[in-house]
């Protein structure tokens, strides 16, 4: 019998198989498309945009592939449900060192304004009995960032996933965003960048532990 708590059993990996693949998949057919570049035009044309020229003819039908192309995380990514065991079999307690991905660059679409925020995550997890890949780490940080969101779930949903699938020891997220929102309209700040950590598991209870993730953080930020 599968256990559903094991991300390499087969109950487990048909549920994450529906859930990378999409739930309710996109329907972006080229006669939804057609329409969607319609209403881009329009809208383009009634703030002042001449579409008549030959820079702009087609800035309607780019825009709409560009948005398209922005928010591909609906569609999710069936390679992440690839993980592999570790040596630990020691039960429980079994730890490892902690394994540290980052800086990894993200861009996103705040689901506020539709305008863009960027910047770098950094990854973290104990692993207990499985682990992933590394680049999976940034195959996650896209999935989730490449969809309307804003830093705050951005952040909670990596975690959250790191959490359910490899079911580790502890998890550490690290996000650091330019919001154009903030620069491009609004206060037209142009030089803050927001910060967001989130803590699972040993992370949460250790501050030693936190505080070598975060230097570590610091160093690629510098480098």
């Amino acid at each position: 019998m599968s256990d559903p708590k094991d991300p390499t059993s087969a109950a487990t990996t048909t549920a994450l198989d529906s859930h990378w693949r999409g739930d309710q998949p996109r329907q972006l057919t080229p006669e939804v498309l057609t329409r969607l570049e319609g209403y881009a035009a329009e809208i383009f044309a009634t703030l002042g945009m001449d579409l008549r020229t030959p820079a702009t003819r087609e800035t309607p039908r780019r825009f709409i592939r560009a948005m398209v192309d922005s928010t591909r995380g609906y569609d999710g990514d069936v390679k992440l449900l690839t993980v592999f065991p570790t040596e630990c079999r020691g039960g429980p307690d079994c730890r490892i060192s902690q394994i540290i991905e980052g800086p990894i660059p993200f861009y996103s679409l705040c689901e506020h304004h539709a305008l863009p925020f960027h910047g770098f995550a950094h990854v973290a997890y104990i692993a207990h009995e499985h682990i992933v890949g590394l680049s999976k780490l940034t195959r996650l940080v896209n999935v989730y960032a490449r969809r309307f969101t804003v830093q705050e779930r951005l952040g909670q949903e990596v975690a959250d996933w790191m959490m359910d699938q490899l079911l580790p020891h502890g998890v550490a997220v690290h996000l650091s965003a330019t919001h154009l929102c903030t620069r491009m309209r609004g206060v037209r700040d142009e030089t803050t960048r927001t910060n967001s950590s989130y803590w699972r598991g040993a992370y949460e209870a250790d501050p030693a532990l936190r505080q070598e993730f975060l230097s570590t953080v610091s160093r690629g930020a510098l480098a």
